[in-house]
């Protein structure tokens, strides 16, 4: 027998490509010898604020209990989730990261012959959960980089099973207010799931942007999807939830993986929530983060897609892959956009004061075609 494996992986699977993380901070060590300390990650949209202690006090805590299956349930975690958000405990999915919910969503309510809208310029992860399945895709063109919400509500068809929505959008940044959602909503008929992923709402300090929980009790259909991994500092430990009515709640979990959180993971997440004042904190470098990156990209005379996130995207007018390239070379890494059909910008994530001020330096330096030592390495 020869080595085609792929041809014997369903035709959906064939139709895949694995997805590219942003590149490790090791990966670039063993590529450059850069020590790893002298490299910065702004790739991936990690907090820069270190897990809270409370946080490190309970997974310190949680160690005795490796040898022990996690609790299956996650009951002390969907009841943290209901007492800080007011969800409903039975309408509580856990997963190892919101990803794997969108995943769990998509295989549950997908299959041939059915299809699933989503916006262009959104997160990969919608159209490889619905493409996996042997559904149809229906990409829905942007507007302004966001969400036409308007477009894609006629997009939806009898045979129209999920439409994913994003808030804030990533990679772009790009938001949408309570008067587009609630119009949004009252469009989509109740036989179509709305997947709300709202995995940088917590940096959506604007009070015009919708909080998708709230929206639960008057919209059956809806599920909201969030994370622990990125305001709360928690990616290393990979857990998210879904919320949604409890009847949609008990589908999935026909199919959820047994013990699909681990037992670190929801102690870490429980104290998460319990540490408010180190959220806060959080949010707020975050925000100092956003405008020293934007001030400097102004500086530089680049443009960017305004962002509610942790994140920039940023047009530099050429194509990016040689700047991305080069800033490797000086030991950052960033996240290139080709894959998304954005092949002239780069996405940012804000840093450390720190590593905002070398990341600039740096490609001010690359922009005007003076290369920094570094990018003497090779790769």
């Amino acid at each position: 027998m020869s080595n085609d494996y792929l041809s014997l992986a369903v035709s959906s699977v064939q139709r895949l490509h694995p997805y590219t993380p942003g590149k490790p901070i090791e990966e670039l060590q063993r590529e450059t010898g850069i020590p790893a300390e002298q490299i910065i990650k702004l790739a991936s949209n990690e907090t820069s604020m270190p897990p809270s202690t409370r946080v490190i006090e309970a997974i310190q805590f949680e160690l005795g209990n490796l040898t022990r299956y996690p609790d299956d349930n996650g009951y002390r975690l969907k009841h943290k989730l209901h007492e800080r958000f007011g969800v409903d405990v039975d309408g509580i999915t856990l997963g190892n990261g919101s990803n794997s919910l969108l995943t769990l969503i998509a295989q549950v309510f997908l299959a041939p012959g059915r299809n699933a809208v989503f916006s262009q310029y959104a997160f990969s992860a919608y159209a490889s959960a619905t493409i996996s399945t042997g559904a149809e895709g229906r990409e829905v063109p942007a507007q302004e980089w966001g969400h036409d919400l308007d477009a894609m509500a006629r997009a939806v068809d009898a045979n129209t099973r999920i439409v994913f929505i994003t808030n804030p959008n990533n990679p772009t940044g790009t938001w949408f207010d309570r008067e587009a959602l609630e119009s949004f909503l009252d469009k989509v008929p109740k036989s179509t799931l709305v997947v709300l992923d709202e995995a940088y709402i917590e940096y959506a300090d604007d009070p015009e942007l919708p909080d998708g929980l709230k929206y639960l009790q008057h919209h059956a259909n809806l599920i909201v999807c969030r994370t622990f991994c990125k305001a709360y500092g928690l990616a290393g430990l990979r857990i998210g939830y879904a919320a949604s009515s409890k009847h949609i709640a008990q589908i999935l979990h026909r199919v959820r993986q047994p013990f699909n959180v681990n037992c670190l993971a929801q102690a870490a997440a429980c104290a998460a929530l319990d540490d408010e004042e180190h959220l806060s904190l959080g949010l707020r470098s975050n925000r100092l983060g956003l405008a020293l990156l934007h001030s400097g990209l102004s500086q530089l005379g680049l443009s960017w897609i305004p962002s509610k996130t942790n994140f920039v995207t940023v047009d530099l007018e050429r194509p990016a892959r040689p700047i991305y390239e080069s800033l490797l070379r000086a030991g950052i890494i960033v996240r290139p956009l080709s894959s998304y059909g954005m092949p002239n910008h780069l996405r940012i994530s804000v840093g450390t004061e720190t590593e905002i001020a070398r990341f600039l330096s740096t490609l001010h330096q690359i922009v005007s075609k003076r290369t920094p030592d570094a990018d003497q390495r090779t790769l």
